[in-house]
């Protein structure tokens, strides 16, 4: 790859570091969003712009894209003006969260025209996408996974999930399921043992210590909720699209989701009342009005 122009596609929360540290090793990019100040800011770091997803495609031998919803990713891939279009690049690259079956639409129509796609949705939010740390969960050709693992682990570990179009898609939304539960589950207890009369920090410290212990309790509560950042990086509207999609798929394999109905419904009334806009961790808000109490500091 060290001789080869990649394209990039989205430029945002995820998007831009990702696409910074691809710069920071080396590489020739092209780079599209339509913000334009994304661009630009990737341009002073020595990106190359473009004015469509085809011009990225026909400017870079690979593209890769991080896009929010399924709607767009499909639309960026290969709707009009877009991905499928370019004439130089021979593979798309998916950082985004769409489920399996855009994934499978989006793997059909490059098949028929001779190429290839990588699902690679990822794990690990803004901080892992600046520090190189995210986990990468793929699907695709094996010989187009081998010559771009290279790539890929710029932006962190890479996990190949198999051949299945689809495959990591489903891998990523298993995974945002249950981070989206396990705070769901988490603000409830915690919400319980601050009416109690417990402190929420003693709380984590003893559950992470104890078989209760889990991602929200060991990073998000200490870092945004008890802090009053609620600044963890991951908007609600994004965790509530995940889990939608998560139990839409699930319905659609026959496996009932009772649990993840339940959460999915929580970001639902956490989006509803604070945005979709807000972090994620604003659900714990949404139990604290509930419980009448507050998680770590002063309410603002």
């Amino acid at each position: 790859m060290a001789d080869q122009v990649i394209g990039f596609v989205g430029l945002g929360q995820m998007g831009r570091p990702m696409a910074t540290r691809l710069l920071e090793a080396g590489h020739r990019l092209v780079v599209h969003d339509r913000v334009p100040e994304a661009v630009a800011a990737l341009v002073a770091k020595g990106a190359e712009a473009a004015g469509s997803p085809r011009e990225v495609a026909d400017r870079a031998d690979v593209v890769l894209v991080s896009l929010p919803t399924p709607a767009i990713v499909r639309d960026v891939a290969i709707g009009l003006g877009g991905v499928l279009e370019g004439q130089r690049a021979r593979a798309l690259v998916d950082f985004s969260t769409t489920g399996p079956r855009v994934a499978g639409e989006v793997h059909e129509a490059f098949a028929a025209a001779g190429r290839d796609v990588l699902d690679a949705p990822v794990s690990g939010g803004k901080s892992g996408a600046a520090a190189g740390t995210l986990a990468v969960m793929v699907s695709g050709p094996r010989a187009r996974f081998d010559a771009l693992e290279p790539v890929l682990k710029v932006m962190g570990r890479p996990f190949f999930c198999g051949e299945q179009p689809g495959a990591a898609q489903v891998m990523k939304l298993c995974n945002n399921l249950l981070a989206a539960a396990t705070l769901v589950v988490s603000s409830e207890a915690l919400a319980m043992g601050v009416k109690a009369g417990l402190d929420p920090s003693l709380m984590c410290e003893v559950i992470n210590a104890s078989s209760g212990r889990n991602s929200a309790t060991q990073d998000k509560f200490p870092r945004a909720i008890i802090p009053r950042s609620f600044d963890f990086g991951f908007t609600t509207g994004l965790s509530h699209k995940d889990v939608r999609l998560c139990v839409e798929e699930a319905e659609a394999m026959g496996i009932p989701m009772v649990v993840g109905s339940a959460v999915r419904q929580m970001l639902a009334v956490t989006s509803a009342k604070h945005g979709p806009e807000s972090d994620f961790t604003s659900v714990a808000k949404v139990l604290e009005d509930w419980a009448g109490v507050t998680i770590g500091g002063s309410k603002p």
